[in-house]
């Protein structure tokens, strides 16, 4: 005689997870230039940005939002690209470091960090620059504590702040 299943058991067997897709089809809007890619579901937007669209500014440095190197502008807030799923961008505008820089022109926050002496080794500045981007729109004329406090999820191994929180200050004053 056959083995009886329970109704608890029978529902079970029932009851299949469909598979995740391995692939998604986006559609981002990338420093003004509209992109559809089908991803992996696990690929870092860091890694979209690097690898499927070559836009190497933003750069990987510690893969656990630690170090802030990845700053973006994603729907005009700041973001760590490795802490977000390609995917998760699917629909938005993000702006990387390549695209403040118009018709060849330095944006003045850019030119401030060249001109103040804000980076050493270049390795942060992209995420720095970002992250200054976004603190002097939501705060046109911040205070140095506010500029330190505005950059403390970003790291700088080489500088000291003092010529980063400068350059923040001088771009501060150009914008306005």
């Amino acid at each position: 005689m056959p083995k009886r299943r329970s109704k608890r058991a029978a529902r079970r067997a029932v009851v299949t997870p469909a598979k995740p897709s391995r692939e998604q089809h986006i559609r981002v809007r990338v420093n003004g230039v509209d992109h559809e890619s089908d991803v992996e579901s696990r690929m870092l937007l860091v890694h979209y940005l690097r690898e499927v669209l070559g836009l190497t500014g933003t750069h990987e440095g510690c893969d656990t939002s630690n170090c802030g190197a990845c700053t973006i502008l994603y729907n005009g807030r700041s973001v760590k690209s490795c802490t977000m799923f390609a995917a998760q961008a699917n629909g938005g505008d993000i702006v990387t470091i390549e695209g403040l820089t118009k018709d060849g022109q330095l944006h003045p926050i850019q030119r401030a960090f060249w001109d103040n002496h804000g980076l050493q080794c270049g390795f942060c500045t992209p995420g720095m620059i970002m992250q200054s981007y976004w603190l002097l729109k939501e705060n046109p004329k911040p205070t140095d504590e506010q500029i330190r406090w505005g950059i403390s999820g970003n790291l700088c191994r080489c500088t000291g702040y003092q010529n980063i929180v400068k350059s923040i200050k001088a771009a501060a004053r150009e914008l306005r």
